[in-house]
């Protein structure tokens, strides 16, 4: 039994811990205190987990401190070992990680109920198992997405009748979840072991057809998806903590999951069943490319730069790919000194994950200032002097705005191409990660400079210094 001083010790502490949760993610909310909103939530993680201790029933404090260590120490050195470029992965894997803890926990339960240790209530029962089936789904799809980021499965898997087999794989999952409920203390071990196997199998068909470009929202939706299990586990086991932070994760994975859908002018849906990103090329789009890409060399573009009033940098995947982000500053740098106005503009859904072009500036110094987000900036570049683009491809293609029969039509893009002059580094002519052509690198006031990212980037600065 929990005594009177036991129980108000540690639901003072998990309120300070949900204090913390909730202030470390509205400082999340800004580029300028980010750093120390993930800190608050660090602290408020680690008082959770260290009044957790008190409570009486708890034993095993071997195996946990062992399961804290082999889950910490590993995380903490792939957090400072990875690549900027494959953040996004580390997230997917990680959240997906999340949604299989909650998952365990609906299972342990689950079990021990059939097995006589404990009685579950139906209402708890209930969530034991919607927790289950959400954490399963989120899990099993994160490692799907995780594997098409790291280029270990392709984009997209579509086959015939895909759709139709996954809403039947998911109505005989709840099924079998609904009779788990009903069933209560005698279901049987191979009936839940059987609706975890499904639900783990739903997950991963429903990932398969989503393609590379709509990976962002995908991550976003699962961090949601985990964020609600554990809030359902956390009414199953009673703890407080997890309910809270369960909640507040999974309102605002929901909240970004919206904006992010908003920003591609798609709903969630499309998103999830139309298989966007699996054709390339002229198939994904109905307009014929009118124009030839022209290229520069890197003198030529550093000139127009440095005789320009203001330049607009938009950054995309590319520059994560080519880590450029620290030479495109020094070029920054070095145009702001000849009195040039730079900007940079970041759409919503560029690069991999949500935010990922916000925290590769940050990392390269970029003040806070200079970044603008694209109803902040949109305006600006008719009277931009240089676009230079730099890894970002479908986020600045007019045919969203031109061709009703494009898969990115009306999407809101960033008007680079309304700049006097585009400067574009890019590697190759390949299509950008949704698979349709680009008709801004054809237009007339577009010079395609090619190269690595970080080399280009590197000889622009060679460049205007040289001047």
């Amino acid at each position: 039994m929990i005594d009177n001083w036991q129980s108000l010790l540690i639901n003072s502490f998990y309120f300070l811990a949900a204090a913390l949760f909730i202030l470390g993610l509205k400082k999340m909310s800004s580029p300028v205190t980010a750093r120390g909103g993930i800190v608050w939530a660090g602290v408020g993680m680690v008082l959770a987990t260290l009044i957790t201790f008190l409570y009486p029933d708890i034993s095993n404090f071997g195996l946990i401190i062992l399961a804290i260590m082999i889950g910490a120490l590993p995380a903490w050195w792939f957090a400072k070992k990875v690549a900027m470029t494959d953040m996004p992965q580390m997230i997917a894997m990680y959240n997906g990680m999340g949604g299989g803890a909650a998952a365990t926990i609906a299972a342990v339960e689950l079990i021990r109920a059939a097995g006589g240790e404990h009685g579950l209530s139906p209402t708890v029962q209930t969530l034991a198992v919607l927790g289950a089936l959400i954490g399963s789904v989120s899990f099993s799809g994160s490692i799907v997405a995780f594997a098409k980021l790291q280029g270990l499965m392709k984009s997209s898997l579509i086959f015939t009748n895909q759709q139709f087999l996954n809403l039947l794989l998911f109505v005989i999952t709840l099924a079998l979840g609904a009779v788990v409920i009903f069933q209560g203390a005698s279901a049987s071990t191979t009936l839940i072991f059987s609706f975890f196997a499904l639900a783990l199998v739903f997950g991963v068909l429903m990932t398969l057809p989503i393609g590379g470009a709509d990976m962002p929202v995908v991550i976003s939706l699962y961090n949601a998806l985990t964020g609600l299990a554990v809030a359902f586990e956390g009414f199953v086991l009673g703890n407080a903590a997890m309910i809270i932070a369960g909640t507040v994760v999974g309102a605002a994975g929901t909240l970004l999951t919206q904006l992010m859908a908003k920003a591609m002018n798609r709903p969630l849906s499309n998103v999830l069943f139309s298989g966007f990103g699996a054709k390339g090329g002229q198939e994904a789009t109905g307009e014929d490319v009118q124009g030839s890409l022209k290229p520069i060399d890197a003198t030529d573009a550093a000139i127009m730069m440095a005789y320009a009033e203001q330049v607009i940098i938009v950054p995309g995947y590319g520059l994560a790919v080519a880590q450029a982000q620290h030479k495109i500053w020094e070029l920054t740098k070095g145009l702001t000194e000849r009195g040039v106005r730079v900007k940079f503009a970041i759409h919503p859904v560029a690069g991999r994950m949500p935010g990922h072009m916000n925290v590769l500036l940050a990392e390269a110094g970029v003040p806070y200032d200079m970044i603008y987000d694209i109803e902040e900036i949109n305006a600006e570049f008719e009277q931009t002097d240089v676009a230079l683009v730099i890894g970002a491809n479908d986020v600045v293609n007019p045919v969203a705005r031109t061709d009703p029969s494009s898969p990115i039509y009306g999407m809101p893009i960033l008007n680079a191409d309304k700049a006097k002059n585009i400067v574009v580094i890019k590697r190759g002519r390949g299509t950008g990660f949704s698979g349709v052509e680009n008709y801004l690198f054809y237009a007339d006031n577009t010079r395609m400079l090619y190269g690595d990212g970080q080399k280009m980037a590197a000889e622009l600065l060679q460049g205007v210094k040289a001047l």
